[in-house]
């Protein structure tokens, strides 16, 4: 006589089906609440190392809609400001940049040719890591920045005689061109609010008679302004408070 089998009991088989299909609908959910922002990735990664060149981890710059990067909107430019310095000083760039900050701006300035070589307006390599890294902290600060301009400056090549004013003009207004169009093509911020300016030779910070002087002058400047802050921000005043600086002792 053949032995009765008995009976499988499968009802554990249910309740491990649920348990999957759980798991699948949780998991199904974090996918569903969670994105990787590529603009926030660049600018962590940058941040972290802005000298990378042909980084692989580093994805395209897409800026979101204004307003969802920061949600403190306190001390925007201070922190922007600090940001900057930071950068600065662990990047040993003290003589080729000099920042200063006021109520509503920053102020950057980029000097001894670090962006182009005389009587040039194509950018340098080494600009490149210190024009993304800058770019970088515009994107993260976009929201609450009302204008980015761009100044170009030149030197006075003899010191009692006036450059050219065709030359002069072109060589200053090319070189912010230059770099207002760099920062463009990043995606940096809305380009209804980038501008830039050609000075010449007419807005000096040092006497032109020494060549580290008329170094000096020959530079490229960025104004970031910020949204509801001081809508006259005299160059002159601006102008003084770098000299102060200038006069300081490095350390």
């Amino acid at each position: 006589m053949a032995k009765q089998r008995k009976p499988v009991n499968n009802e554990w088989m249910l309740s491990y089906s649920d348990m999957l299909s759980l798991l699948l609908c949780f998991f199904i959910l974090l996918f569903a609440v969670s994105s990787l922002d590529a603009g926030k990735w660049e600018i962590l990664v940058r941040t972290i190392n802005p000298f990378l060149e042909e980084p692989t981890e580093i994805v395209e710059i897409i800026p979101n809609t204004p307003g969802d990067v920061l949600d403190d909107t306190e001390n925007v430019l201070n922190d922007l400001l600090e940001l900057l310095q930071e950068f600065v000083s662990e990047n040993e760039l003290e003589d080729e940049m000099e920042i200063v900050g006021g109520e509503g701006f920053v102020f950057i300035m980029f000097r001894n040719n670090i962006l182009f070589d005389g009587d040039s307006y194509v950018l340098r390599p080494e600009a490149t890591p210190i024009l993304d890294f800058l770019g970088n902290v515009i994107y993260l600060f976009s929201p609450l920045i009302d204008e980015v301009r761009v100044l170009g400056h030149t030197n006075q090549a003899d010191p009692y005689r006036p450059n050219p004013i065709r030359g002069d003009r072109f060589l200053a207004s090319n070189r912010a061109a230059e770099v207002l169009v760099y920062l463009e093509e990043k995606n940096v911020i809305d380009p209804r609010r980038l501008q830039s300016i050609g000075f010449g030779q007419h807005y000096p910070v040092a006497p032109y008679i020494l060549e580290e002087d008329r170094m000096m002058n020959r530079r490229v400047e960025i104004l970031i302004t910020e949204i509801d802050g001081s809508a006259d921000i005299a160059l002159e005043d601006i102008y003084a408070q770098v000299r102060l600086n200038l006069m300081r002792p490095r350390l």
